[in-house]
């Protein structure tokens, strides 16, 4: 059964959660960012979690929307989505004791070449409503088809195509341990067995476990935080790139960055990229904006 457009438009069950430090403390020790801001929990004026730490609230929400027949398709194609790309706007740092509530909404669903695209926005909210976090998360079910026309309830922001000057950027060389993906996946709670159970990824036709696209994405924050934002997580404003090539376990991985101009806010543009051992874009067309 193909994936229906008709998804377009359609709430997701919410998902809440009070933030402890444990959370704060583990999900930041998942990605080895042991900033005094963010793993100090003895330090005057408290921690906040690092900003990418949002993909921990929103991955019940996207889980569960895809085990509610919201999309249709059936279970085996349903496990063929894998997510492309990602886009978080961080309205203010999310710290311990937040009671916050993470909702989500399919934007779009149209087909493609390698498969159905499906378009979330996902919103997390403090007590009072008032917003903490706003992602854009997009995830292809290669090989599956579309039922409908490609429908769009709306749009999600653009981001700017920005060019990193190769002699003008920085670079930071990462080692991904081979239980990386098992680490982050107990301290993001957010697990799927393509990332952990190596007969699982080869049954699905990968070469072996694969790191979480989100976790790399996280490790391209922390070091564009380190060289741009001097480490503090109330600093970074957006992060987006794209999902395009595999990171192994037990391999290398090297991010490069350079500043690329101003937004129209004033805020500073960095992009980014972060390259596996192979030499292919991991993560690719990366944005931050930090203050």
């Amino acid at each position: 059964m193909p994936i229906s457009t008709a998804a377009a438009g359609r709430r997701l069950p919410p998902s809440e959660r009070r933030i402890t430090v444990r959370d704060a403390l583990a999900y930041a020790a998942g990605i080895g960012d042991t900033r005094e801001s963010v793993f100090d929990d003895a330090r005057g004026g408290g921690i906040a979690a690092p900003p990418s730490y949002c993909v921990s609230l929103e991955w019940p929400v996207v889980s569960n929307g895809r085990g509610s027949q919201l999309l249709g398709g059936e279970a085996d194609e349903l496990v063929r989505g894998v997510h492309a790309s990602q886009d978080s706007h961080f309205h203010r740092p999310i710290r311990p004791g937040d009671s916050l509530t993470t909702k989500g909404r399919y934007a779009a669903v149209r087909a493609t070449r390698a498969g159905a695209l499906l378009t979330t926005c996902l919103e997390t909210v403090d007590g009072d409503g008032r917003p903490v976090v706003t992602s854009w998360s997009r995830s292809i079910f290669r090989g599956v088809a579309t039922q409908g026309r490609s429908a769009a309830v709306e749009r999600a922001p653009e981001a700017p195509r920005l060019r990193l000057n190769g002699a003008g950027s920085s670079r930071a060389e990462i080692f991904v341990p081979r239980e990386m993906p098992h680490v982050y996946t107990e301290c993001a709670r957010i697990w799927n067995p393509i990332h952990t159970e190596r007969e699982v990824a080869l049954r699905a036709g990968l070469p072996d476990i694969i790191l979480h696209g989100t976790a790399t994405w996280a490790l391209a924050g922390r070091e564009v935080l380190r060289a741009h934002g001097d480490g503090d997580p109330l600093r970074l404003k957006r992060l987006y790139g794209r999902f395009t090539a595999m990171v192994i376990p037990g391999t290398g991985i090297v991010v490069e960055h350079a500043p690329a101009g101003t937004t129209n806010g004033g805020g500073r543009q960095v992009a980014f990229r972060v390259l596996n051992e192979e030499g292919a874009e991991a993560v690719s067309q990366g944005v931050a904006v930090v203050d």
